[in-house]
């Protein structure tokens, strides 16, 4: 499995556990860690992934109940609602990783852990958000950004 792939189903794991429990976000990591291992590169990337994630929680949320047509953050369920969490903050701080990456990633983890229905609804929303995102920011929606290895 590829490193970043296995680093974003560690932070889905973790941003779960962080919005079910009352704990810190270090000591959340610290807790995964210590039952599982993993290489390097993918522990680094789900660190940040989740303590990016969690420390814009507030800033995330907002963008995500902006484009969520008839779907409070309440209603959504805890799985959709965090891979919808890490991908936005992927798209506003991670320039690097291009979006389609991001949104192919969200979409894939939406399939594998949540719902029937979790991969479009994670397509729909993150869609959404990320036009809204491309139109602040002034810049055409990157619908045709070449297929990239995995970021």
């Amino acid at each position: 499995m590829r490193q970043r792939r296995k680093a974003r189903e560690v932070a889905l794991k973790v941003l779960y556990e962080l919005d079910v429990l009352n704990i810190d976000v270090r000591e959340a990591i610290e807790l995964f860690w210590s039952n599982f291992d993993a290489p390097e590169e993918a522990k680094t990337f789900s660190s940040l992934l989740i303590e990016g994630t969690w420390h814009n929680k507030k800033e995330i949320d907002k963008l995500i109940s902006s484009c969520s047509e008839h779907w409070s953050l309440e209603r959504m369920s805890r799985v959709d609602k965090n891979i919808l969490r890490m991908a936005v903050y992927e798209l506003i701080h991670c320039q690097d990783i291009p979006p389609k990456v991001t949104l192919n990633e969200a979409i894939d983890l939406g399939k594998t852990y949540g719902s029937e229905n979790s991969g479009a609804f994670i397509n729909g929303v993150l869609d959404a958000i990320h036009l809204k995102i491309c139109k602040e920011n002034g810049r055409e929606k990157a619908g045709d950004i070449t297929e990239s290895s995995e970021s």
